[in-house]
């Protein structure tokens, strides 16, 4: 295994001595992608904040971002946290826009910013007009993805490859990686009513016309009366489908919190956050044989001897 990191200023490109290990790591929504390391400086080394900096692994681009903090101990060592370009998208802004897909919406974002595009697949529903006031572009772009995903099925991932913005179905994503007992060091396997588990829903709406509280219940007497009463409560802005998002958001909630983690696999760097991979493992209570979404990523890189990747998997009844 060959790692690489590279990092440049002003036109001068450096190779910087890393200590210990580097870790990159994605997460599908509202975080840009970051790597960390600590190297030791010497005369030559020029590191400043906004530097590019550029890891490979056996020839493959993995990760290309900025230098955005460093911190120095007493033996004089920095370890230096950089971002990808979707840091940039932690901006507040406030817009109004009508008639964009969310690929346009996209690209007019990245236009005005100054980030690079690369792959945009044309997510092909027209958005409603929308009017966002001092919102991170995290939050606007997800707004969008939020609403095409209801109005077409399709979920939409939001991702930096090396320097460029892409999106991309995460149907179409699909690693050829296997993830069994003989791929991975361990597991972290929960499974509750601690979390997102409610099994009553309580929707209110204030009717100013009649001053009165209007309530849109839904419940399962059945798990109640197993769990007890774990009730989620909302205010409603109007009362369209109010029936029905009560009785949807029992079905998605009446029911246990199952999250899985997967620990000390084995390394590829294809892998990151928003892509498919499949899953062959035996839970104890569960048998999982199917293609798992990655919620987060984390790939350690131990020299040049060794990468693992940590992952959480949604999916499947497994959430984040």
């Amino acid at each position: 295994m060959a790692v690489t990191l590279i990092t440049s200023h002003k036109g001068e490109y450096f190779s910087p001595l890393v200590e210990d290990e580097i870790t990159w790591e994605t997460k599908r929504k509202g975080s840009p992608g970051k790597l960390e390391c600590t190297v030791r400086p010497d005369a030559s080394l020029a590191l400043y904040e906004g530097d590019a900096v550029r890891l490979s692994c056996d020839g493959s681009d993995v990760f290309y971002g900025y230098v955005f903090e460093k911190k120095r101990d007493k033996q004089g060592l920095l370890s230096v946290t950089a971002y990808d370009q979707l840091r940039y998208l932690k901006n507040k802004d406030t817009m109004a826009y009508e008639g964009l897909t969310a690929s346009k919406l996209l690209q007019t974002i990245a236009g005005e910013f100054r980030l690079q595009c690369g792959d945009i697949e044309d997510t092909g529903y027209t958005l409603e007009g929308r009017v966002e006031d001092n919102q991170t572009l995290f939050d606007i772009l997800q707004n969008a993805l939020d609403e095409t995903m209801q109005a077409t099925g399709k979920l939409y991932v939001l991702y930096d490859r090396f320097g460029k913005l892409c999106l991309r179905e995460a149907g179409g994503w699909k690693l050829d990686i296997l993830l069994d007992p003989g791929a991975i060091g361990d597991i972290d396997y929960t499974s509750g009513i601690d979390g997102q588990t409610y099994n009553k829903i309580k929707l209110l709406y204030d009717n100013q016309q009649t001053g009165k509280r209007e309530l849109y219940i839904a419940q399962s007497g059945e798990s109640m009366n197993e769990w007890g009463v774990l009730q989620y409560t909302e205010t409603l802005q109007s009362t369209t489908g109010a029936r029905e998002k009560a009785d949807a958001l029992l079905r998605l909630y009446n029911q246990k919190t199952k999250t899985l983690q997967v620990k000390g696999a084995l390394g590829d760097v294809r892998v990151q956050a928003g892509c498919l991979v499949p899953v062959d493992l035996y839970l104890g209570d569960k048998d999982v044989q199917q293609y798992l979404l990655v919620e987060s990523a984390k790939h350690t890189f131990q020299g040049q001897a060794q990468h693992t990747m940590d992952l959480t998997l949604i999916g499947g009844g497994f959430s984040a």
